[in-house]
């Protein structure tokens, strides 16, 4: 197994401490820290970037950690800290703005409803922000409308998911013959048939339909994790193309 290469072992520390300090300080750092609705008024510039730092339990930063340590350690090797740690909060920031386009959608599209209706947007903006909801809303939305509505505005986001997918993009990119030993399957499967099917299956089948299909929310940002892979693809995509450029950056 690869030793831990410094800006792993850095991002490491770093969720660690973010995650220990979050055991001690609470909701208020969530609030602080964590992703918001840019139309939330909880939403501040920095969110970004800190809400990769934060997770939501025991169980949630150590997948991630895990995942970090096994396959970024290897990227990190050959590419160098520099072009390593650009690329992780590439994807990182990537998944934060696929996943806040997304919100977006679902939320002005319920917006545009209501104000058929005869609301304004300022009224249930203000209403939202003051943690209220008008009633109404509920007869005139559909029962998933509402629900990606009070979502997208409501849930914030936490986690290093959209850069460890982007990981697994570059891993698989890099190295599509490598096997890997995936829990509950008795056998390797490669990284380049495992990849992209876990990806389409998890979290592009449950991304689109799982609200509709199961009636709640999982909790899970999925379309973060597929914009994380989406600016890892590109990302790689374009220095595969490029690599032989004289000015290429190594």
């Amino acid at each position: 197994m690869m030793n831990i290469t410094p800006i792993v072992k850095q991002l490491l520390i770093i969720n660690v401490l973010f995650f220990i300090g979050t055991l001690f300080v609470g909701e208020p750092a969530y609030q602080i820290l964590a992703m918001f609705f840019p139309e939330n008024q909880g939403f501040h510039f920095w969110q970004p970037l800190t809400h990769m730092f934060m997770h939501g339990g025991f169980a949630h930063i150590a997948f991630n950690m895990f995942a970090l340590y096994s396959f970024g350690s290897t990227l990190e090797h050959f590419w160098g800290e520099k072009k390593f740690l650009f690329f992780y909060i590439s994807c990182g920031l990537g998944a934060v703005l696929v996943q806040t386009g997304v919100s977006y959608y679902y939320f002005n599209d319920a917006v545009s409803i209501l104000e058929s209706n005869g609301f304004q947007k300022t009224e249930i903006l203000q209403l939202l922000n003051e943690g209220k909801i008008n009633t109404q809303w509920q007869s005139i939305l559909t029962a998933s409308e509402y629900q990606n509505f009070i979502s997208s505005f409501a849930t914030t986001m936490v986690g290093a998911s959209g850069a460890i997918y982007g990981l697994l993009i570059a891993f698989a990119f890099m190295f599509p013959n490598a096997e890997l030993g995936i829990m509950f399957i008795p056998v390797p499967v490669k990284a380049k048939y495992f990849v992209p099917v876990y990806m389409l299956l998890f979290d592009g089948f449950f991304g689109i339909f799982g609200n509709s299909l199961m009636g709640i929310d999982s909790g899970i940002a999925h379309f973060a994790h597929i914009g994380g892979a989406l600016f890892g693809f590109l990302i790689m995509w374009y220095w595969k193309k490029n690599q032989f450029n004289d000015n290429r950056w190594n």
